[in-house]
């Protein structure tokens, strides 16, 4: 006789699963080159890569449960006090413990759509609805629209800048008017996980931002710009109330002794590491130039990364790629995320992007 298995929420039913960027697929003759998750492509520098080899030597004991060595460092970094900072396993590991203090069942989570692809799965998971607002025809987020779409029952609003996948950023006078808008119980959330690549001047200051408004965290990462996606470290800068808040819901131990390291590593070489950024964006920016010039229209890219919208051609397009060694991201039936790689990769993307328009 069988018998009944666990009951899993139902909640999850309905969650699509994370996809990650796929690895390199080999191809006899060519260097096959990964641009589908917005890694950067430098290795890491030789002082992080030697303070994270010593850590390693105590991996037999919990890690820091509070990072205070990695805090303290943000703290002094960032101009903000201590008890303003919260770390968690990535930022997108920072937005469970946002969601997990802020939402339960029949709440909801207002953001652009279409935006990080983790959004929905986070937002799933904590009982609450997603309330997804259409980008605007040039891919940016419709803050007018997003607060029209704001309720009783809005519990979270997330504003993804510079946008993932798309590439465009919120500028500042936009913000002010949304935020002007948003009930003071509501808490936006301003996930910057590229901010270091941004160059738009009219771009918003998150961290500005947030130092007048009780209501207003910003998330950031050490993936990107610093190098350290193998290593999920991410944190938030709110005030005390949700600091406080996303410290009780952070998984015990959950940021390895070897990332707080890393990281505070990270830190004290930002201007080496931002010398390796700043050569990212000229990569970005020659790559959104090339495309542009070949007749792409390419939405403004403040990432490390170049959006194509090629609707029901988007996998066509990503199979295309795969085939001569260069794998991209893509979302099907909108378009293909493009990450700034190797040199390399980048006149492979280049080269390939001319034979598509060229069909």
């Amino acid at each position: 006789m069988s018998r009944p298995g666990p009951r899993i929420r139902s909640a999850l039913d309905a969650l699509p699963a994370y996809r990650p960027g796929r690895p390199p697929q080999p191809r006899e003759g060519l260097t096959s080159y990964k641009i589908s998750s917005n890694e950067n492509p430098y290795p890491p520098l030789p002082s992080v890569l030697e303070v994270a080899q010593k850590a390693l030597g105590s991996m037999n004991r919990y890690p820091d449960m509070f990072a205070t060595g990695l805090v303290d460092a943000l703290a002094e970094h960032l101009d903000v006090p201590v008890d303003h900072l919260a770390t968690g396993t990535g930022s997108v590991g920072v937005l469970g413990q946002i969601l997990q203090a802020t939402c339960a069942d029949g709440d909801e989570v207002v953001y652009a759509w279409r935006s990080f692809e983790a959004y929905p799965i986070v937002v799933g998971i904590s009982g609450a609805t997603s309330v997804q607002v259409p980008l605007t025809a040039d891919a940016r987020h419709d803050l007018d629209a997003m607060a029209d779409a704001i309720t009783d029952r809005t519990r979270l609003v997330i504003v993804c800048s510079p946008n993932n996948p798309t590439g465009p950023a919120v500028h500042a006078d936009e913000i002010e008017r949304f935020l002007a808008r948003v009930p003071g119980d509501v808490l936006v959330v301003i996930d910057e996980a590229y901010t270091e690549f941004v160059r738009d001047p009219q771009t918003l200051d998150a961290l500005e931002v947030y130092r007048d408004r009780p209501n207003v965290a910003v998330l950031r990462t050490f993936s990107k710009a610093y190098g350290l996606a193998g290593l999920r470290v991410g944190y938030a800068v709110a005030h005390p109330p949700v600091a406080e808040a996303l410290r009780k819901t952070a998984v015990p131990f959950g940021v390895p002794g070897v990332a707080q390291e890393a990281a505070v590593a990270s830190l004290r070489a930002e201007k080496e590491l931002l010398e390796r950024v700043d050569a990212l964006v000229e990569e970005r920016d020659r790559v959104l130039s090339g495309l542009r010039s070949q007749g792409w229209d390419v939405p403004d890219a403040q990432g490390n990364f170049v959006w194509l919208a090629l609707g029901d051609q988007t996998v066509d397009f990503a199979a295309m790629c795969e085939q001569e060694g260069l794998t991209v991201r893509p979302f099907e039936g909108e378009g293909c995320r493009c990450s700034i790689g190797e040199t390399e990769a980048n006149d492979r993307l280049l080269a390939l992007a001319a034979r598509w328009r060229q069909r």
